[in-house]
């Protein structure tokens, strides 16, 4: 018995040998070494383009910048949650830009009062976000607007330390980009200072110019959400008009460690989702072979859906007499319900 299953596994041989001298690459991005003046050094970027960037050469996109975005860093997973995009269509197609972290705990990092304790604890300097900031700025994103065919409107994301980064930006620097995307952010550093804080800094915030921020947070601990709940309050009493801002905890599904993809998924859909139809069911799943549309619902099919003449709902209310709602141009409010917040989604 042993010889005959030992001649099998040789008679298998051949073919994962095949296996393993044939087959193509499968690309997600290009990586790029840029040189940093800022940084005195040559910094990765890898970029991923949305599949309407060939198709449509005379169109331009949006920008999502992706903090610890490097080819062994986030890059991959948010890259695979944009290409998803391009089979369900739930949110609008962005070029994506990931920017790898070298020494994160200090590049992603704002000073802090006691730099030696922190310097300790991290096994770095803290405190280089803002050079980390200028080069952002002041080189990598004229580079990106001049190689890429870019709209103008930019996002940042980033998870944890990188959060905290992007709510620091929010908070110093609003004007450097359109759109935050803080996925439960390091509150708690420097004894939670950019939440106690929060309300002067919002003092500041420029007019002119809509920003918007989507925050979400885990089942964090002590000053990690103590934090996150400071800055929310500060928002819900100080948060000026042009800025529009939304709060989705999940602490009772989502831990620190699996925050990301969920969360991020959910706020490309929150900040660019689409309008949707839904449709009678085809003959094969009990539908009709072949539909009569009413004058009403012939009406709502010349209509080209955009998020301006799209009803609000989410997937679980339109279930409720679906019928009416056919052939209506839907934006579903998809994922998580956010806890508060202005923004609408």
């Amino acid at each position: 018995m042993r010889a005959f299953m030992l001649s099998l596994l040789m008679l298998a041989a051949p073919a994962s040998a095949q296996l393993s001298e044939q087959g193509e690459p499968v690309s997600i991005g290009t990586s790029y070494r840029v040189r940093s003046l800022v940084m005195d050094e040559e910094r990765t970027i890898t970029v991923r383009l949305p599949a309407e960037y060939a198709a449509e050469p005379d169109r331009r996109f949006p920008v999502v910048y992706l903090l610890d975005g490097g080819p062994g860093q986030d890059f991959p997973h948010i890259a695979g949650i944009a290409q998803s995009r391009e089979i369900n269509f739930s949110f609008e197609p962005f070029i994506l830009v990931g920017v790898e972290s070298v020494n994160r705990r200090h590049e992603l990092t704002p000073t802090a009062a006691d730099p030696a304790r922190y310097a300790a604890a991290l096994g770095t300097e803290p405190g280089g976000s803002a050079d980390y900031r200028m080069w952002l700025r002041d080189e990598l994103m004229p580079q990106i607007d001049t190689a890429y065919r870019t709209d103008g409107h930019n996002a940042v994301i980033g998870e944890s330390l990188a959060a905290l980064f992007v709510v620091e930006t929010l908070l110093v620097q609003p004007e450097l980009f359109d759109d935050y995307i803080a996925i439960s952010p390091s509150m708690w550093w420097d004894e939670m200072r950019f939440g106690r804080d929060a309300v002067d800094y919002l003092a500041r915030f420029p007019a002119g110019g809509e920003r918007r921020l989507y925050l979400t947070v885990a089942n964090e601990g002590m000053w990690h959400r103590e934090g996150i709940e400071r800055l929310v309050d500060a928002l819900r009493d100080h948060s000026p008009a042009n800025l529009r801002w939304t709060f989705v905890p999940v602490e009772a599904s989502e831990t620190h460690g699996t925050l990301l993809h969920p969360m991020a998924l959910d706020a490309f859909r929150a900040l660019y989702g689409t309008p949707d139809r839904e449709y009678p069911s085809p003959a094969l799943m009990g539908g009709a072979d072949d539909p009569v549309y009413t004058t009403q619902e012939s009406a709502r099919l010349a209509q080209e859906c955009t998020r301006a003449n799209s009803r609000p709902t989410t997937p679980g209310a339109s279930a409720q007499g679906i019928e009416r709602l056919y052939y209506e141009c839907l934006l579903y409010d998809l994922g998580p319900r956010p806890r508060e917040g202005t923004m609408v989604r």
